[in-house]
């Protein structure tokens, strides 16, 4: 098996590394907040959102609160997985680059 076998391609850009990052943390995350720590505009965050939801990592919500559109973002439990393995990828490159 190769050094970067374990590594996740989803997970190169930033922006998806950062939403995962911010998702492993929190039970979950709104558009508003995930786009103000990532400092991204919303088209940015909209598309890497949807990359990451058509791979069924994370969990889109969406409602309103009063009159107001909410979107509420959630990791599944295949994108934990997912990205904790990337992780652990990382931590051994990291380690044992051999």
């Amino acid at each position: 098996m190769g050094l970067i076998d374990n590594i996740n391609k989803l997970f190169d850009h930033r922006i998806r590394l950062g939403i995962m990052s911010i998702l492993m943390v929190n039970d979950d995350v709104d558009f508003n907040r995930l786009k103000e720590l990532l400092d991204v505009t919303d088209g940015n965050l909209a598309s890497h959102t949807k990359t990451l939801e058509n791979a069924e990592y994370i969990k889109v919500e969406k409602a309103f609160i009063g009159k107001k559109p909410n979107t509420k973002y959630f990791i599944t439990p295949l994108g934990k997985q997912a990205f904790k393995k990337h992780i652990d990828a990382l931590e051994d490159l990291i380690r044992n680059p051999k």
